[in-house]
């Protein structure tokens, strides 16, 4: 993503928020982050693959690689065979996005408690029973085999007890 001058931030009409296609979310990334901890206690250094790695958003240090194998601006662009971390300034860190791979799905709060309910309206279920759904206290029905269509119909809501 560009970095944008204070200049060009502040002159903006409006802000839009909306869903972005996994895709695109992989596209704007750097890499994944595959581990919750984010400087080692002894070094004070970045974990690799953590939430603070050099790797995935750039280096701690302008013009110096992890290892230190590159050191200063006639490196510029360089990315490091040892360490993997491309040889620029720190500032990149603020602009550099990573992923994390969740193991399930989830849904964003901002989807699920917002007025209207924008799931729940969707799906026409109630936002009580959405939250249910969500927190794996009920299931919602996709699919009816043939001998159960007298009793189940798609979208309806089921309890643990009602599903086992």
């Amino acid at each position: 993503m560009p970095t944008k001058s204070k200049e060009t931030i502040s002159g903006f009409d409006y802000l839009k928020i909306g869903l972005v296609s996994t895709e695109r979310i992989l596209s704007w990334s750097h890499g994944e982050v595959e581990k919750p901890e984010t400087i080692n206690y002894r070094t004070f250094r970045p974990e690799r693959n953590g939430l603070f790695c050099e790797k995935i958003f750039g280096p701690v240090k302008d013009w110096e690689c992890s290892c230190g194998r590159y050191k200063r601006v006639r490196y510029k662009g360089i990315v490091c065979e040892r360490c993997g971390v491309e040889v620029t300034t720190a500032k990149v860190r603020r602009e550099r996005m990573g992923h994390i791979r969740l193991a399930v799905p989830v849904a964003h709060i901002w989807f699920l408690r917002s007025t209207p309910g924008y799931i729940s309206l969707m799906l026409d279920v109630s936002s009580t029973d959405l939250d249910k759904v969500v927190y794996y206290d009920s299931y919602i029905v996709t699919e009816v085999s043939d001998d159960l269509k007298s009793k189940l119909k798609v979208g309806d809501i089921l309890s643990e007890i009602q599903y086992h």
